[in-house]
């Protein structure tokens, strides 16, 4: 099965990146997975220029088709304003909008201060769930604070949190099973198909 990453990390290295390849790593300790990661920073011009010419550049096409293709996806974008960042944000707007259409997804942010991690259900959730992905249930939000820190009495530490929603989508991704293509239907010609309008002699 293919696991596909998006990350909008714009630093290198980025906190963004680091807790996108934690959640990858510990979907792959649970499910037989081939892991691929998208890094939006990359892509920022080819986006860009998207949206001007109407037309995706090889680089940015090859990471649609991926995140087309793919059987599963971690997102993860750093928190900016209270919200995802712009350029994750235009990534998922040069998607098909039936691209993510039932696929399972985790989503997942960073910040440098915990007040921003309802980000993930006032933001990300909703937007996923516009695209008609299956988001599951835990979501990944990691603070400056949180890196190295274990649990406290009233809040699950980050490893717990990564575990969790690992499981959830290593789960899902079982379930689902890999992605098949669509047969094709048969092309009829267009003479064919007028010929079975004309009324019989």
């Amino acid at each position: 099965m293919k696991l596909v990453v998006v990350t909008a990390g714009l630093t290198q290295p980025s906190s963004t990146r680091l807790l996108a390849d934690r959640l990858a790593a510990a979907v792959a300790q649970r499910v037989d997975v081939e892991v691929r990661v998208i890094e939006l920073r990359d892509l920022a011009v080819d986006i860009a220029n998207n949206f001007v010419t109407g037309f995706a550049g090889g680089r940015l096409r090859e990471a649609i088709g991926a995140v087309s293709e793919s059987d599963g996806l971690i997102v993860v974008t750093p928190i900016f304003s209270g919200s995802y960042s712009g350029l994750f944000k235009s990534f998922f707007d040069v998607l098909d909008n039936t691209a993510l259409a039932g696929k399972p997804v985790l989503i997942a942010a960073t910040g440098g201060t915990a007040r921003h991690s309802l980000a993930l259900e006032h933001a990300l959730r909703p937007l996923f769930a516009y695209l008609r992905a299956v988001v599951v249930p835990t979501a990944v939000y990691a603070a400056s604070e949180d890196w190295g820190g274990g649990r406290d009495a009233f809040t699950d530490g980050l490893g717990e949190r990564v575990a969790r929603a690992a499981e959830e989508l290593a789960g899902m991704l079982t379930q689902r099973g890999p992605r098949r293509e669509e047969p094709l239907d048969e092309v009829v010609p267009f003479e064919q198909q007028l010929a079975a309008l004309r009324p019989l002699d």
